[in-house]
């Protein structure tokens, strides 16, 4: 579905990605992992075309999508949801998603929209009662449901995840890592960049890790789940106690 082929991206004269290649197949879920700073929101920048590469290329369902507009590739079905969720605060919940389907409309009934609005309610059911509450308003988690529920309103064939359980509570992030499995059950491909290493291979089929703007790492999640580089980088301190000797 998506092949990114040695992509060169810069912010200046800053050499963000480097000679970066990696592939998703559809009804995949693909984590990317890494630490701050190592290129993954430029990755999803860039397939996304806010942030081009110079070089390289990005096939999207066998099209070239590296130097298009964002507007168009979203008509091709690449959706992202961004980090820090960028919601329009003063709208309500219902325009925030109604926005989310704004390319559909010219194209598609109205009955077909508010079918997928049924879909987004029935995976969040806050989102229902807090249909006309301005989107501002809401709590942290409850923004970020509305933010995956507006990718959802769009469509998306290939969703971009972009730390979807940054700052949220235990319990708001296993409810919205069930609803990225229930979108892979729906078909939807996903692109999931995560600092929650451990959650993002949980659900991950496959998974790519990101240093300084390079591929170091890739394979089958559950397999990176057992790797001693990823297990002492990303796993986290329960890791560290249980290796620590006696």
């Amino acid at each position: 579905m998506l092949v990114i082929d040695l992509i060169n991206t810069y912010y200046g004269q800053i050499h963000a990605l480097k000679d970066l290649s990696l592939h998703i197949e559809e009804e995949e879920i693909v984590a990317l992992i890494g630490p701050n700073g190592a290129g993954k929101s430029t990755l999803l920048n860039t397939i996304s075309g806010i942030t081009p590469s110079r070089t390289g290329s990005i096939r999207f369902n066998e099209i070239e999508i590296s130097q298009i507009p964002p507007e168009k590739i979203v008509s091709f079905g690449v959706v992202q949801v961004p980090e820090g969720r960028q919601l329009f605060s003063p709208l309500t919940v219902l325009e925030n998603l109604e926005l989310g389907a704004f390319l559909r409309f010219s194209r598609e009934s109205r009955e077909d929209i508010e079918k997928d609005l049924r879909y987004v309610t029935e995976l969040f059911p806050i989102l229902r009662e807090r249909r006309d509450q301005k989107a501002g308003t809401l709590s942290g988690g409850e923004q970020q449901m509305l933010s995956i529920g507006r990718a959802i309103m769009g469509r998306p064939r290939l969703m971009l995840l972009d730390e979807p359980s940054l700052g949220l509570a235990p319990l708001i992030v296993m409810e919205i890592f069930d609803v990225i499995r229930k979108l892979q059950e729906d078909k939807t491909t996903i692109l999931l960049v995560e600092q929650n290493a451990r959650a993002a291979l949980r659900v991950a089929n496959r998974a790519y890790v990101i240093e300084t703007g390079r591929i170091t790492l890739e394979g089958e999640a559950k397999v990176l789940m057992e790797n001693e580089e990823v297990k002492k980088a990303y796993l986290g301190k329960d890791y560290r106690e249980k290796r620590r000797p006696l």
